[in-house]
């Protein structure tokens, strides 16, 4: 039987624009399987939806937070987040 996939928005405040954090997000999401997309927000911070097995996601949630080298996480929220049709992960671009 497999599990229902499990979807969170994430937001990781700190150091984390202008550290590859985006880049190393979709790099470490798309070897764990997981579809979705992350974001630079014009706060400072970065968004990600994560979609995939909950235990897959758990565990992409706790390696963003220490994030790539240069990178500090000072605090990581998450909460559902709505399931997509989404193929692969992608950079994109803040909302307007």
């Amino acid at each position: 039987m497999t599990a229902e996939p499990k979807s969170l928005m994430v937001s990781v405040t700190g150091r984390v624009q202008g550290v590859g954090f985006r880049a190393w997000t979709q790099r470490e999401a798309t070897r764990r399987g997981l579809v979705g997309w992350v974001r630079n927000e014009f706060d400072g911070s970065v968004s990600a939806l994560l979609e995939g097995t909950p235990d897959t996601v758990d565990a992409m949630v706790d390696a963003m937070q220490c994030g790539p080298i240069g990178a500090r996480v000072d605090r990581l929220s998450s909460m559902p987040g709505a399931q997509t049709e989404r193929q692969g992960f992608d950079i994109t671009e803040p909302d307007f």
